[in-house]
């Protein structure tokens, strides 16, 4: 069986018959030096001007995209290169958000918390210049991840609509526009951030009907991904099912695949995008670790539809770090296609012959 959705990512020169394909949730280390960049540019008439941050905002995506490559990822992101933080980047664009200063989240970092001051509306793409300027530095097929509307209202201060709900809806809106502009300029493979599901769970319907409304018109050949980071699957399965996405990216790895089971019953029947190297350890797994988890994605789904990654974004993780683990994720990823292709392993997830 094929996935086609899924299969026009994979490479002509692919090495085996079977295809688990390799990605990343998004974020990447920044190099040292665009963040020194980031610092001056923002000192009150420092040396440092919009064209010189755009300039090393380039040399960066060009960078990371460019390791993408080498580690040998299927689909590349540029490690989003350009954005602060994945709330904070896209209301800093929206019309109705306004910011008054910094809110202390976890140890000694601060994130710079919104308000929706006023209606939300579209004004400037958000993300089309990124994904241009990615995709025409690489050959391979460009991610481009965008926060959803649940968190983008979950995670600001709501001073302007009845409730989060409704604020949510109009985000939703929004992120249908910008895909549509997204697609238009190229993209195929879109992943949505709602992190915030995975903390109020109960809230599923809401990012089930924001869904709906953000792939209204898109194409069925361009995939949609959810991330929902680690949480209480079992509140939300089987019931995110139901939402119009082509896989559900899971962070898994970090809970020693304990939910695993969660998925299993009823059977899974979307494409499962599998976190198996654990981003909140800063040590490289080795292949063989990392194939083992491979082969934890086969008890839920065939492998036509696994995808694998690491389970978040990979930003806090020493470079050197995030790359080894890529890296060591495309060997096991290509291991186990070649003794899938061999009969060498025994898949457990139901096939489409069970239907």
């Amino acid at each position: 069986m094929t996935n086609e959705n899924r299969d026009q990512f994979k490479p002509e020169d692919h090495p085996n018959d079977h295809f688990i394909m390799t990605s990343v949730v998004g974020s990447y280390p920044k190099p040292k030096w665009l963040n020194r960049m980031n610092d001056l540019y923002e000192q009150e008439d420092g040396p440092v001007d919009e064209e010189d941050l755009q300039e090393a905002e380039d040399d960066a995506a060009r960078l990371i995209t460019n390791e993408h490559e080498r580690a040998g990822l299927d689909t590349v992101v540029d490690g989003e290169m350009r954005r602060n933080e994945m709330v904070e980047f896209f209301a800093d664009r929206i019309e109705g958000y306004e910011f008054n200063g910094p809110v202390k989240v976890w140890g000694h970092n601060t994130f710079d918390k919104p308000s929706v001051a006023s209606e939300v509306e579209y004004d400037e793409s958000w993300l089309v210049d990124e994904y241009k300027f990615t995709a025409s530095v690489t050959d391979r097929p460009v991610k481009v991840p965008i926060t959803g509307p649940y968190t983008l209202a979950s995670w600001s201060f709501n001073e302007a609509y009845e409730d989060e709900e409704a604020l949510a809806y109009d985000l939703a809106e929004l992120v249908n526009e910008e895909i549509e502009k997204l697609v238009d300029a190229g993209a195929r493979y879109i992943q949505i951030d709602e992190p915030a599901l995975a903390t109020t769970p109960d809230d599923h319907q809401i990012v089930g009907d924001c869904l709906e409304r953000i792939v209204a018109d898109i194409p069925e050949d361009v995939r949609i991904g959810l991330h929902v980071c680690y949480g209480d699957y079992f509140r939300i399965y089987p019931d995110i099912l139901e939402f119009p996405v082509d896989e559900f990216d899971l962070e898994l790895a970090n809970g020693d695949y304990e939910q695993l089971d969660v998925f299993k019953d009823p059977e899974f029947t979307k494409d499962l995008a599998l976190g198996v190297t654990d981003v909140h350890v800063a040590e490289v797994e080795s292949v063989e670790e990392i194939k083992e988890n491979i082969k934890k994605g086969l008890e839920v789904v065939p492998p036509e539809r696994l995808v694998v990654s690491p389970d978040c974004g990979v930003k806090l993780l020493p470079r050197e770090v995030a790359y080894g683990k890529m890296e060591n994720m495309v060997t096991a990823a290509r291991e186990v296609e070649a003794e899938l292709d061999a009969g060498e392993i025994d898949i457990d997830a139901p096939t489409p012959a069970d239907d």
